[in-house]
Order: structure tokens, then sequence, then C-alpha cells
């Protein structure tokens, strides 16, 4: 059992639009509800794209990702909230980490379809010559 969570967990990490859908399938059969699916499945699929992406650029060109990531996040998240403060006086720490999230999926979904295109673009090309 612990052999097939950790390949079906793998598998979700190199193809999370599988785990997009598959999240918002599972949502949608029992919740009947379209955009808390589409939301519910953007959320949990956004940590499998930053992984993916962060895989295939250290396979590509052996550089470590994730530390850039979680500095792109501190400031994005950094200036979210100077800017929330400055237009509301108020934080809201929810409101910010949401939108930081949503952000990073914004980022990260065009970012893994251009690094999977150019990877199996790149690999093609090597092995023929």
């Amino acid at each position: 059992m612990l052999n097939f969570t950790s390949n079906l967990l793998s598998f979700f990490v190199v193809f999370p639009i599988f785990m997009l859908f598959f999240i918002f399938v599972i949502s949608k059969m029992i919740t009947k509800k379209q955009r808390f699916s589409i939301q519910l499945s953007i959320d949990i699929s956004t940590i499998f794209f930053v992984f993916a992406v962060h895989f295939i650029v250290k396979e590509i060109s052996t550089i470590h990702l994730l530390p850039y990531v979680i500095i792109f996040l501190l400031i994005v998240a950094s200036i979210l909230t100077i800017v929330q403060y400055n237009i509301k006086k108020e934080i809201k720490v929810r409101k910010i980490i949401k939108g930081v999230w949503r952000l990073t999926f914004l980022l990260f979904f065009p970012f893994y379809l251009i690094s999977m295109v150019y990877g199996l673009i790149s690999s093609i090309m090597s092995s023929l010559g």
C-alpha cells in the first residue's frame, strides 16, 4: 500500500495536470459546485506544479529552484501586505496567503507547460544527434 501511495504521489508531482483534473472531478461529484471545485483543485494542485517545475528545471539545467521560489513568494507576500495595508489600513493574513497561493498557480501553471515542452524537445534533440 505504501508503494502504491508513493507511486501515485510521484505521478502527480511529475504530471500535476492530472492532479488538477482529479481533484476537480472528485470535488464536483461531492459538492456539485463548479466554482468551488475549480478553486479547490487549483489550491491543492499548486504545490504539485511548484515541485514539478522544480524537478523539470533541475533535470534540464541542474539549478535548484525551490530556494528562489521561497524568496520570490516571501517578496510577493511582503508587497501584497504593504499594498493591503496602504489601501485598507488593516492586514488580513488569510487574504494575503490566498492571493500569494493563487498567484503562484498562475505563474507555475504556464511555467510547467513551457518547461515540459522545452524538456521534451531538448530530450528529443539530444537523442537525435
